[in-house]
């Protein structure tokens, strides 16, 4: 009898820290016993690697076996430490040779019966390995199609246990070695059957759609219903380009840690659309839970849009959640047993109708609320909220003569994402050598010093800085708003003419 050792991953948010798993079958009382922080899920897998091993013909050591999972002080959750347990005792009983399993990473639930069941969170398990120089990384078959994404990793996938302890016995190649292919990952998230066409009577709308897609802008939308909002806000992700590879990654291992990931989409290649439900809590949107932190609303939505549809009714400390999200672009969730922070780089969307009651508020007959009812509903979207919104944008009912006419200048989504495609290429040649790709990322600093506009360009934007319309973080977001109006209308520098249709949009002007 003697100790034995291999590797593992422990996720904390979407990061992958690497744990080594020690075993020592010796002398004493027979049991076997876990030191390390685990927590209830993986204290059951004492009873799961018994029954697997002896239901893959392989004798249980009737001597005292002792777990040990380094390092110590990291809290260690979930099922995903079974198999390189199994394969530690197996190693400290000679059953397979020690020196074969100190280099490789295991991963993977066992079942009873010895099969390898799929786990959460393999991608980003993977990723974590994978700062290590020549990784081997064994895991189910199930999850094989989502490890391959990394590259640079060898994956070895495998259906059982008595697969893996035959190989690790022979010593020869894998039983089906994968060859990570990162140039040309395949993906079967298609695009959504909705088109921007559907969308009639509502140019100005359509335009700040554009312009939202084109810089990663914020956008808020109000109207009474039916007017087309929820329509704009679903037809957004049609605009976008599909995700390069690094954002590609970072999406696809927050779906995976969460459980949304697809069991045949191995890798997410379009930006995601959230659009959680009003009564949903601040931990379903911002994120939390309780032994095992999960990723909120804002973090699903990375890279992507999140849509709050009938924003008011939202309970306002939900709303202002938000703020800390849209300015940092991460989320920070801290527990009793320490702190997680998930990526959160998303476009909000908000929709709201002007008052409770919902009609029109030039029939009288019919709307009933008093000015301070309206100003109290909207009122719930508070002053640092709405001050970080990109856009903002009134969406009125069109009458049967607007909606005849407009029917000969409505445009395809895929026109528009032409478009959007070419501007989105003209800011990032501008911001190439940065760490920013949209003109929403620019900071405050490198806006007005590299990218600043002449004066003549922001002489409507001081006007309204110094007269309060407009705050610092306003005038900010104006300027990056006419960054994209120029982008799209093929210029290399905001002039008048795009400063005054950003800040018309910012003040919620329909021009």
């Amino acid at each position: 009898m003697a100790v034995a050792r291999t590797r593992s991953v422990a996720l904390t948010g979407v990061t992958g820290r690497t744990v080594e798993v020690e075993a020592d079958v010796g002398n004493g009382l027979a049991g076997i016993h876990l030191i390390g922080l685990p927590d209830t899920a993986l204290s059951e897998a004492r009873e799961r690697v018994r029954s697997a091993m002896v239901n893959s013909h392989y004798p249980w050591p009737d001597a005292r076996i002792t777990v040990s999972l380094f390092p110590a002080s990291l809290p260690k959750r979930g099922s995903q430490f079974d198999l390189a347990i199994a394969i530690a005792i197996l190693g400290a009983a000679g059953v397979v040779p020690a020196e074969r399993i100190a280099e490789p990473f295991f991963l993977g639930e066992l079942g009873l019966d010895g099969r390898l069941r799929p786990v959460r969170g393999i991608l980003p398990s993977v990723l974590g390995a994978a700062r290590h120089d020549d990784v081997t990384v064994v895991i189910p078959s199930a999850n094989a199609a989502e490890a391959a994404l990394v590259p640079d990793v060898r994956v070895v996938p495998v259906a059982d246990l008595r697969q893996l302890v035959e190989w690790l016995r022979r010593g020869d190649d894998p039983p089906e070695p994968l060859t990570p292919d990162p140039e040309s990952p395949v993906s079967t998230v298609t695009r959504p059957a909705v088109d921007l066409a559907d969308v009639v009577g509502q140019p100005v709308a359509r335009r700040a759609l554009e312009i939202c897609a084109a810089g990663g802008h914020n956008l808020w939308m109000l109207g009474p219903p039916g007017t087309g909002k929820t329509l704009l806000a679903e037809r957004l992700p049609t605009l976008l380009p599909d995700l390069e590879l690094d954002h590609a990654l970072e999406v696809t291992a927050i779906q995976s840690v969460a459980g949304t990931l697809p069991p045949d989409s191995p890798l997410v290649s379009r930006p995601p659309f959230v659009s959680p439900h009003h009564t949903a809590s601040a931990a379903a949107i911002i994120g939390g839970g309780g032994a095992v932190v999960r990723p909120g609303a804002v973090s699903l939505a990375h890279r992507g849009v999140l849509f709050m549809d009938e924003a008011p009714e939202f309970p306002r400390h939900v709303l202002d959640s938000l703020r800390q999200p849209l300015e940092s672009g991460r989320v920070t969730v801290s527990r009793s047993a320490g702190s997680v922070t998930f990526p959160a780089r998303f476009m909000l969307v908000l929709a709201a109708n002007p008052c409770p009651c919902a009609q029109p508020q030039d029939n009288i007959d019919n709307c009933r609320c008093t000015p301070v009812v309206r100003r109290r509903y909207l009122g719930r979207l508070s002053g640092p909220l709405i001050d970080r919104i990109d856009m903002k944008v009134t969406v009125a009912r069109s009458s049967r003569r607007e909606l005849m006419a407009d029917r000969q200048f409505v445009e395809s989504s895929r026109v528009v994402a032409e478009r959007v495609l070419e501007a989105r290429r003209r800011a990032a040649a501008r911001l190439s050598g940065t760490p920013w790709r949209t003109n929403a990322e620019i900071p405050s600093t490198a806006l007005h010093t590299d990218y600043r506009p002449s004066d003549e360009a922001m002489k409507p934007v001081t006007a309204c800085l110094d007269s309060g319309a407009l705050s610092a973080r306003g005038l900010d977001r104006v300027v990056r708003v006419a960054w994209t109006v120029a982008d799209l209308a093929g210029k290399d520098k905001p002039g008048h003419d795009e400063t005054g249709t950003a800040l018309a949009l910012w003040l919620g002007v329909s021009t």
